[in-house]
């Protein structure tokens, strides 16, 4: 086994920071990662798993994969356990254990997986050695993993054993301290020990037990997290190399340098606490390291230092602390204790975000952490000294420009009611504003991660200013609306895409605004869909048309649908996962096509026989479908056209006020006896043809698609539902 295939965890939403770790710690093993959702995924040799599982301090677990297979009931699960070679990897008599999670499959219960799992292992054993492994839940030899995701299965030893934040020193705490992985996540994310920091010393002023100033000051003495530990998953596992491990152990004990530059305080009004967090430095090697004292955090006196200083803390969370004292008033103690350390930056992990205003700093990045099971914020926060205030207020001129505090008004106002409403209907992409200051014409979309919930993204997209308003007016006012909207939902800068919109033609009218090709997941409704905010003008999911694509799931079971002009394909997903028996999705662009295609993937829709995609002028489609071979009996029609086309591909120009009628007719003659065919076009002030409304059955639902944060829009949007006369 020269390759092994590795999925390394660690905490929710540090995925990148695990990612750029282990790229560093397997760098000359010839490694090759892959970041994943929840993790990192490895191809490597068992070197890199003792390094991974000596050195990384993110980590939670490295799962070695053994096998995947496709599992829908209890016999196909215990046949792809049972015929994978397990006496390869363990004796017949070591103990075992097996755990097993399961997402989205039919195999949903965690604990009968695994217990048919663990009766697959143990009558391969007793059929051909006679003897079988016993199981032993504390420390066994051999821990089996199984994860059931949509029906696949993926079957792997975890060669961490037990969780790797459990580096051994912490025996005892003091309240609910963070895990030791967790505390040196954010110790990155903050900078410490970063190669280009400035930040020379570190200050934990609230240490409780000690987690942030314990694992500083083992990332600045370098030493190894996983090298104290006595158990790990692979001790007794028949690929290990015993004589390889001892070479990584002691290649890590050599690299240990106990005389760092940093310098590491740690303080805490409990003395008790400060006891236990002395116990714990000791247990770890870095008493001599971590300087500890007994005091508040209003009287926190530390001498000058060269450098800046980093100051990291856990705040306790509810409403008062012991002897009464109002929480928010610590939050301002430790606003007033940065100042006077400047230089200097905070990072804060707090269960109460609405109190980060107390402490009056400069916020330069915050994120969304779980802390157990609580909600927290991680932010950093940095000051100048004395001359902070003045900083902050002039770091952003644009925002307090007079101009911006009705805009500011107008999308608090609108947030807080769409948020509601957002939540409530289990909405989680939605718009927040559009155009409702004349002289702020732009439109901001939300959209949330559907795979990182606590993630979410910006899309404001700015309407062509009138000839009327000077150029360098309507660019100075834009600057001003992402100000507003960057400070307002504090999100950075990589958070906030921005767009100007135009009526676009000829060459241009599908031309990137930018080639990264990120593509973000997202939910609506039962279907998880791809939007790419950057490169392309629209997002690929038009928000105004949930209502429709929702009604289009509810109508579609078992018919047959065909979903024209389909972009990317958010109509045809919703038909397919509401039931449909067909759907043919056609669109002239290859780039949206190859989109819609992996949207449909992405949702487990990959029957190709009753899900397919077809590249076309959908005029020239019209007008002769026998030369596309479009059958006439079309259960559901879905017609959304652009308002206006002079694509070079198309072999004529299209303008759907004048072209509507001919569309109509022609799509209705590839609709069944009682089918139902849906119209829809943006086009402002487009009017239905009279011929259209007398050779048809033509119901008017634009009031009832539209969504609730489009209603100050009324007009967004214009929709039919078009039927054969009776």
């Amino acid at each position: 086994m020269q390759h092994l295939k590795l999925f390394v965890t660690g905490h929710k939403g540090f995925e990148t920071l695990l990612f750029h770790e282990l790229r560093q710690i397997a760098s000359s093993s010839g490694a090759v990662l892959t970041k994943v959702y929840g993790g990192v995924q490895i191809s490597a040799g068992i070197e890199s798993v003792y390094q991974i599982c000596l050195h990384s301090r993110l980590a939670n677990r490295v799962f070695c994969e053994l096998a995947e297979a496709r599992v829908e009931n209890e016999v196909q699960l215990y046949q792809a356990i049972y015929q994978i070679d397990w006496e390869s990897h363990l004796n017949a008599r070591d103990s075992i254990a097996v755990s097993a999670t399961s997402s989205r499959s039919k195999l949903n219960h965690g604990q009968f997986v695994a217990l048919k799992s663990k009766d697959a292992i143990v009558d391969r054993f007793r059929d051909n050695c006679g003897s079988r492994p016993v199981v032993e839940k504390n420390q066994p030899d051999i821990q089996v993993h199984v994860n059931i995701h949509h029906n696949q299965a993926s079957i792997s030893l975890d060669l961490s054993g037990e969780s790797l934040h459990r580096r051994g020193y912490r025996l005892e705490h003091s309240g609910a301290p963070l895990k030791e992985h967790l505390a040196a996540a954010l110790l990155t994310q903050a900078g410490w020990c970063k190669p280009d920091s400035n930040v020379s010393r570190l200050v934990d002023p609230m240490c409780g037990s000690g987690t942030f100033a314990i694992e500083a000051a083992m990332m600045a003495a370098n030493i190894a997290p996983g090298l104290e530990r006595r158990y790990f998953g692979f001790n007794k596992w028949l690929f290990h190399n015993p004589d390889l491990w001892q070479d990584c152990v002691d290649q890590a004990r050599q690299a240990v340098d106990m005389n760092p530059d940093a310098k590491i305080y740690a303080s805490d009004y409990d003395a008790s606490a400060l006891e236990i967090a002395r116990a714990n430095a000791k247990r770890a090697g870095v008493e001599n390291i971590i300087e500890f004292s007994h005091q508040q955090v209003a009287d926190l006196d530390l001498v000058a230092t060269q450098g800046d200083t980093l100051v990291i803390c856990n705040p306790p969370y509810g409403h008062r602390l012991q002897g009464g004292q109002d929480l928010g008033q610590l939050y301002s103690d430790i606003g007033a204790c940065l100042q006077h350390l400047a230089p200097a930056k905070l990072a804060i992990i707090s269960a109460n975000p609405d109190l980060l205003h107390r402490l009056k700093l400069k916020r330069i990045s915050r994120k969304d952490v779980k802390n157990g099971p609580l909600d927290c914020l991680f932010a950093i926060f940095e000051t100048a000294g004395e001359d902070a205030g003045a900083e902050l207020a002039s770091s952003s001129p644009r925002i307090a420009d007079e101009v911006a505090i009705p805009l500011r008004n107008r999308l608090t106002k609108n947030a807080r009611h769409i948020q509601r409403w957002a939540n409530k209907n289990g909405v989680s992409c939605y718009r927040i504003y559009d155009a409702d200051l004349p002289e702020f014409a732009f439109a901001l979309d939300r959209y949330q991660s559907e795979i990182a919930p606590e993630v979410e993204w910006f899309h404001l997209q700015e309407y062509q200013a009138p000839t009327s308003i000077e150029t360098d007016k309507a660019e100075y006012r834009i600057r001003i609306a992402a100000d507003v909207v960057k400070d307002l939902f504090s999100i950075p800068d990589d958070q906030l895409f921005c767009k100007i919109r135009s009526r676009q033609r000829g060459s241009g009218q599908y031309q990137k605004q930018d080639h990264r090709g990120e593509f973000y997941q997202v939910r609506e409704g039962a279907a998880s869909l791809l939007v790419n905010l950057s490169d392309y003008l629209d997002s690929g999911l038009f928000l105004d048309h949930r209502i429709t694509r929702e009604r289009v799931y509810h109508q579609a079971h078992e018919k047959s649908v065909l979903n024209l002009f389909c972009y990317t394909a958010a109509v045809g997903v919703q038909a397919a996962l509401g039931g449909a028996s067909t759907v043919m999705n056609v669109d002239l662009s290859a780039t949206y096509l190859k989109w819609a295609h992996e949207n449909f993937l992405l949702n487990q829709l990959d029957d190709e026989t009753r899900y397919q995609f077809l590249r076309a002028d959908i005029v020239e489609l019209l007008k002769n479908p026998d030369s596309f071979s479009i059958p006439r009996n079309f259960d559901l029609i879905f017609l959304d056209p652009p308002s206006f086309s002079n694509s070079s591909k198309m072999q004529q120009t299209l303008d759907i006020q004048r072209d509507h009628e001919d569309l109509i007719k022609q799509a209705m003659k590839l609709l069944a006896p009682d089918g139902l065919l849906l119209f829809s076009t943006n086009r402002r002030g487009f009017k239905l043809a009279d011929e259209i409304q007398q050779s048809c059955e033509a119901r008017d639902i634009s009031h009832a698609t539209l969504p609730e944060d489009f209603k100050r829009n009324p007009k967004i949007h214009r929709c039919w539902e078009l039927r054969y006369k009776d």
